[in-house]
């Protein structure tokens, strides 16, 4: 991407730092994807509640996605910086003294159980403890922040909880517009209605309906914020509505879900992976609903050029009717506890 120092680029200190980052994130990876789809799944089925599987269609770029909330869905919020974030960033990324992750906060909260046990340890990332402080706090409202700790080399906390995103929209999307040369100065600088469609696009640009929630929202404005920063960063949200996890990083945006197999389909993807059926269901099959296999599908997408950088830099003029986006890969995941099994392509979307 070019908001972000690319890899052959950055001192071999900076390399060690975003390795480590990144082996950071494939644990993080992991653990949202149990707590957002697994945990959510396991949540309905202690309230004897049919799961609301997502609707293929709903993965389309540009779907329209039922308002229905759902209380049984894990939600959550969590930015992960690869750089420390200096004060200057305060005034929109919202996080203070009060709502540091001290076990004065947190009694203060009441968000950690067993808090009066907290070591102020656990918020590094490093310890073996570190997902039992932030599997508690991922109920509370707006964002956790996890960023490089500012005395160390290479070390990462979860230094904050309850940070709130306050960019404004108007702003996010003027930025990424300046970026994509749709406008040269200013995001009224052709008019309302061009600035309107301009703020809808910033909604497409990371594949969430316009009218969609406070988290999902704030995910995507926290997103284009940050890359106005050297590092990289990653976003998770999780909604309740949405019953998906998006995750938005350099690289893009994916989203992952919840689906249902028929037996078929089952014996397909084993053949594909080149294992037994048995092995299949015991490394990749989160639950079994009467003839149904319960799996995660991953789908990665694509920009459009014209939600690319324009040739040459020239200011060119938004075709709202265009899209931004477009399904470039679709897997089926391994459960998140399986070390050894890789996934496995599988296109679901538009058979």
């Amino acid at each position: 991407m070019d908001f972000c120092t690319q890899r052959e680029c950055l001192s071999r200190e900076a390399k060690l730092r975003r390795s480590y980052y990144e082996v950071l994130r494939d644990e993080l990876d992991q653990f949202v994807l149990g707590y957002s789809l697994v945990g959510s799944y396991n949540n309905f089925l202690r309230l004897r509640t049919p799961y609301p599987f997502v609707e293929l269609r709903e993965l389309k770029p540009r779907a329209r996605i039922p308002s229905v909330e759902f209380d049984a869905q894990n939600s959550f919020l969590i930015i992960f910086s690869e750089d420390y974030i200096g004060a200057k960033h305060k005034k929109y990324i919202r996080y203070f003294d009060a709502n540091k992750t001290t076990k004065t906060n947190l009694l203060r909260h009441k968000y950690f159980p067993n808090v009066e046990n907290f070591d102020r340890n656990l918020k590094y990332f490093d310890t073996g403890d570190f997902f039992s402080l932030l599997r508690p706090l991922l109920a509370v409202d707006y964002a956790l922040l996890i960023q490089r700790n500012q005395r160390a080399k290479v070390q990462y906390a979860l230094t904050h909880f309850h940070v709130r995103v306050d960019w404004p929209i108007a702003d996010a999307s003027e930025n990424l517009a300046k970026s994509l040369r749709y406008i040269s100065k200013d995001l009224y600088e052709k008019g309302d209605k061009y600035a309107e469609d301009l703020q809808k696009k910033l909604f497409e640009y990371y594949g969430i309906p316009v009218m969609s929630g406070g988290r999902r929202t704030a995910a995507i404005v926290a997103a284009q914020y940050f890359r106005q920063l050297d590092g990289i960063t990653t976003v998770y949200v999780s909604s309740s509505e949405s019953r998906n996890l998006l995750k938005i990083d350099e690289r893009g945006i994916s989203k992952a879900v919840l689906v249902k197999l028929s037996v078929d389909k089952v014996k397909d993807l084993a053949e594909l992976a080149g294992i037994t059926q048995n092995s299949f269901t015991k490394n990749y099959v989160i639950a079994r609903q009467g003839r149904s296999y319960i799996c995660i599908l991953s789908v990665r997408y694509d920009h459009t050029s014209h939600a690319l950088p324009s040739e040459g830099g020239r200011l060119r003029e938004l075709k709202a009717d265009a899209n931004w986006l477009t399904v470039s890969q679709e897997h089926i995941l391994p459960k998140p506890s399986v070390m050894h099994h890789s996934p496995i392509p599988y296109k679901m979307i538009y058979v």
